[in-house]
């Protein structure tokens, strides 16, 4: 049985998810971590997602608010054993439908070529590329995406 549960960056299971996610990212971006890793800190964020597989944590994701129209897609993760049934994409539906009741008009994401599932993960589920925002503008590895809420 599967459930995603809304919550806050200070879950312990969200907790505890990040550090597994984390621990990817510095393996996959090598000497580019400690740049990436400086815009990825959750103790703020507000709108969290647990996704529990049978009562275990097994994924999660989060958004946060980048500016009036606006929400940003941060530390989406499934644990290995758990890649590719779906789950991603459930995440971001839900993250999706939440930022829309909250009035966004989009979402905004940035992901590394090192991340090739998550790129075609977001291209799947209806992103499109955009120029890169903020402090991703004139990163060669960063890929930018949007996706306008219907």
């Amino acid at each position: 049985m599967i459930n995603l549960i809304r919550t806050t960056s200070e879950n312990i299971d969200f907790i505890n998810l990040v550090r597994h996610l984390d621990s990817e990212l510095k393996v996959r971006d090598g000497d580019d971590h400690e740049f990436y890793n400086q815009f990825n800190k959750v103790d703020e964020i507000k709108h969290v997602l647990v996704v529990y597989e049978n009562d275990i944590p097994i994924g999660c994701g989060a958004i946060k608010q980048y500016d009036l129209a606006s929400m940003e897609i941060k530390r989406m993760f499934i644990k290995d054993e758990s890649r590719g049934k779906g789950y991603a994409s459930k995440i971001l539906k839900e993250l999706e439908k939440w930022a829309s009741e909250l009035s966004f008009e989009r979402c905004i994401l940035e992901t590394g070529i090192n991340q090739p599932e998550a790129i075609g993960l977001y291209f799947k589920n209806e992103y499109t590329l955009m120029p890169n925002y903020g402090q991703y503008e004139g990163i060669k590895d960063s890929r930018c995406f949007l996706k306008i809420l219907k």
